[in-house]
């Protein structure tokens, strides 16, 4: 078996190290599993308290993908199997992983290339400095399997400009590295050829060991590197489309939004994209996005961690996520069978019991 995760140690040019973490299970789009969590976790645990370790590279295997979201189908088999207790295990700890990264006291820099998607965006938000490329494609589309943007969503889609969170959440979209700048989700863009080159420039930063400082000198580098490069994106829609996302959300209630989003039959190819996502998706999953932003509209992000990590485990217990993750993922049919079918049978009754504890 192949390790789920590489580790190294780079030399900095005034003695000190870089650590580089790389995701590597490139065949899945190197998909988050147990296995590479309880790899990854406890080494970046260990170069926090290293002092000779000053900035910490996240990246994924290969040329396609950072990450492309937790190992969802390895979750579909666990709940057919009634094994609860790896499901339990893999949110627990993968919520911990993302909980770390967003306190870590050093630099990270995510590397957010090629495709990143659901748990993939949790590891990226989390990071100090967030790189994305002019081949990222990013998303949290969990409204088409039954669950709903986790791993801190509640807590970082609630912080984007207007209610762009709530739209993103609903409809799954996908959006590139200008929209990840415009919504805050990126900090830098910089050319995927500079891959190669990074632990070269990241190694001639004058490092100095102290955590707050040592950020404050790494975003100097990427600020020279990005404005020498000149990368140039393509277009953002969530810019192109802030105010039909406004206008599409203006509402009290899930089922006027829902309607709206839905009802969408203009030219825009972006919008409609959404809306047949969004038409396809799970009822259930559609009121618990809203229901989960709203809660956690004050909570510290500790809270929202805690909170998501009743909703994950409970989703388990609920068929929407095994049923979604076979019909796109497993048997590929396309035709998820919802339970309850309709948004006007999901229930307050049925969403509250989400943010309760399983028995």
């Amino acid at each position: 078996m192949t390790a789920p995760a590489l580790f190294a140690l780079h030399p900095t040019a005034n003695g000190r190290q870089i650590g580089v973490i790389t995701l590597h299970a490139e065949k899945s789009l190197n998909a988050l599993s147990l296995a590479m969590i309880r790899t990854v976790t406890p080494t970046l645990l260990a170069w926090r308290d290293n002092p000779d370790i000053v900035c910490v590279l996240l990246q994924g295997a290969g040329e396609k993908a950072f990450c492309a979201g937790g190992d969802v189908v390895a979750m579909h088999d666990a709940i057919r199997s009634g094994d609860f207790a790896t499901t339990d295990a893999f949110f627990t700890e993968e919520y911990a992983l993302d909980y770390a990264i967003h306190t870590y006291p050093k630099p990270i820099l995510a590397w957010g290339h090629g495709i990143v998607m659901g748990g993939g965006l949790g590891l990226l938000v989390g990071a100090s400095h967030r790189v994305v490329t002019e081949r990222s494609r990013i998303a949290m589309p969990e409204v088409t399997i039954g669950l709903y943007p986790d791993v801190g969503g509640s807590w970082f889609l609630n912080r984007l400009p207007g209610r762009l969170g709530i739209y993103l959440g609903l409809t799954g979209a996908s959006f590139n590295a200008a929209d990840a700048l415009f919504t805050g989700m990126a900090d830098f863009a910089l050319p995927s050829s500079l891959r190669d080159e990074l632990c070269q420039e990241l190694a001639a930063i004058a490092w100095t060991g102290q955590g707050e400082q040592d950020k404050r000198l790494l975003s100097s580098q990427l600020r020279e590197l990005s404005r020498l490069t000149q990368l140039e994106l393509p277009p953002s829609p969530i810019r192109a489309h802030y105010d039909a996302i406004q206008s599409l959300t203006d509402y009290d209630s899930v089922d006027e939004m829902v309607a709206a989003i839905t009802r969408y039959e203009g030219a825009d190819e972006w919008l409609r994209a959404g809306a047949k996502k969004l038409a396809a998706g799970s009822p259930t999953s559609m009121r618990l996005i809203v229901a989960a932003q709203q809660r956690a509209r004050h909570l510290s992000l500790q809270q929202v961690f805690e909170m998501e990590l009743n909703m994950s485990r409970q989703c388990c217990r609920h068929p929407d996520f095994a049923e979604g993750v076979r019909a796109l993922l497993v048997e590929k049919d396309n035709t998820p069978r919802w339970s309850p079918a309709s948004l006007a049978e999901v229930d307050e009754a049925l969403i509250a019991g989400f943010f309760m504890p399983p028995l």
